[in-house]
């Protein structure tokens, strides 16, 4: 039965977590079947979240099949003499194999069946009030910034010191991108430093070819990598800032039970896979880049245009540090972007061209995301109120697997007399486990866009699951066992 809010008139959707009865001694199973008989659509709207995951590993299918119709009909047009032209039905599978893209078209059949069950006032009081888009707006503007020229070009001259010591080889530049960059995550973002990390990575490691078992296990050890590296404080990963207002989480306590393991953890993964393919990074130094000439590389080290002065990188930064001191503000960090698109525009000789599409794409997949989360937290929530200290760790990070994590962290806040032991178990679980999968952890959409033409365009959930399996092991035995 739906509530109504008498102010407004408008039923109460979805329904609060606190309104359904708590029964003694009742079995989980017993309590999902309850909620679900008092609420049908909560069945409804989980199964459309699992038809959207469903659609998010079939991506690589889709776009495979958008190949092969495109390839017979060119065929069909040679034959007939005419010019290859591209082919309606390989669109649409193309655009149905966009990972991107996956959410927000499921977040439209979420709005038709709340239409169907409860009104058209009701759907869009939801998509437009209910729901918070403060989190995919910020990661379009952080993204869009930090892939920006200057900053791009600054980051890559201060990771180049580091790499020096290894002598500069793609081995270096590997190494030194996937852990250091994941920690300046803690301070810039995890999108930001996702964002980096992605371009530095494509110029600097994907551009050489690698084999696809390498490619994978990069791919796995720098999401993974960027997910734990974020919570050295609390305002960086999203998981760790749902919940450190409300459980009072600041900088020492981040350090003390984060932090210091989250880097023993980046260490020991890239140093796991660093020995196990230590021949073919060395042999990656003889092979010459293979840039793609559809999508090449931004340019900022030898790039045609003027070198960037120092000022112009400061600006940038200071733009970067506004958007993350007012993240929880989208009229100061979107109004801060407008200005800084005019300041593009007066130093447009110290530019590469602003990307905006990936960045647009990538707020798409987190809205459609945040839209299908919201909904969730009639099972989420009596989850992770059922387990105990290991099987909740345990059940955080499968839960985060198919789960944005933060939505994760965000639910157990609202779970009663949580203990501490259990809250530092909770939030371990969401960022250790938002490596392995595209959904797992909100920057994990940008690497997917940035990086996602070195895999055919979609990459394969499987191959990501397996290179991202050993630096999820190795992390989950330090946060558990030191």
């Amino acid at each position: 039965m739906m509530h109504t809010d008498t102010a407004t008139a408008v039923p109460t959707f979805p329904r609060a977590l606190e309104s359904y009865p708590a029964v003694p001694d009742q079995t989980l199973a017993a309590d999902l079947v309850m909620r679900v008989q008092l609420e049908p659509f909560n069945a409804i709207a989980t199964g459309l979240f699992v038809l959207a995951i469903i659609h998010t590993f079939a991506a690589a299918r889709f776009a495979a099949l958008a190949h092969g119709v495109q390839h017979r009909h060119d065929e069909v047009e040679r034959a007939h003499g005419r010019p290859a032209t591209p082919s309606l039905w390989a669109e649409v599978l193309h655009f149905l194999g966009e990972i991107e893209v996956v959410f927000g078209l499921w977040a439209l059949v979420l709005l038709f069946a709340i239409t169907a069950f409860v009104g058209w006032d009701t759907a869009t009081h939801y998509f437009s009030d209910t729901v918070n888009y403060t989190e995919p707006m910020f990661v379009v503007v952080i993204m869009a910034l930090a892939a920006t020229r200057p900053v791009i070009g600054f980051a890559e001259q201060a990771l180049k010191r580091v790499a020096a010591a290894g002598g500069a080889t793609p081995a270096a530049w590997w190494v030194a991108i996937l852990t250091i960059g994941p920690v300046l995550g803690s301070f810039i973002t995890e999108p930001a430093a996702m964002t980096i990390c992605a371009l530095l990575l494509a110029r600097q490691f994907y551009d050489l070819q690698p084999s696809t078992r390498l490619k994978y296990a990069t791919l796995g050890v720098l999401f993974v990598n960027i997910s734990i590296g974020g919570t050295l404080t609390p305002f960086a990963a999203p998981p760790v800032l749902m919940v450190a207002r409300t459980w009072e989480w600041d900088i020492p306590f981040m350090l003390a039970n984060f932090g210091w393991r989250a880097v023993i953890a980046i260490l020991l993964s890239t140093g796991a896979y660093f020995f196990l393919f230590r021949k073919e990074l060395q042999a990656l130094g003889a092979q010459a880049p293979v840039v793609d000439v559809d999508q090449p590389d931004d340019d900022t080290v030898g790039s045609p245009l003027l070198s960037v002065p120092r000022w112009v990188v400061v600006v940038h930064l200071a733009f970067m540090a506004w958007t993350v001191f007012n993240s929880h503000y989208p009229a100061l960090f979107v109004g801060g972007f407008l200005f800084f698109l005019g300041f593009a525009r007066a130093t447009a000789p110290y530019q590469s061209r602003i990307e905006l599409k990936t960045p647009l794409l990538v707020g798409f997949f987190l809205a459609g995301l945040v839209i299908h989360g919201g909904l969730q937290g009639w099972w989420i929530a009596p989850v992770l109120g059922s387990l105990a200290e290991e099987p909740l760790f345990l059940g955080a990070t499968a839960l985060t697997a198919v789960n944005d994590n933060a939505l994760i962290t965000y639910l157990a806040t609202l779970v009663p007399n949580l203990g501490d032991s259990l809250k530092l178990a909770v939030v371990q679980g969401a960022v250790v486990g938002g490596g392995l999968t595209v959904i797992a952890n909100a920057p994990n959409p940008a690497g997917q866009a940035l990086l996602g033409r070195f895999f055919g365009g979609a990459i394969s959930p499987v191959g990501l699951l397996a290179g991202a399996l050993v630096p999820t092991l190795i992390a989950a035995a330090v946060f558990r066992l030191l």
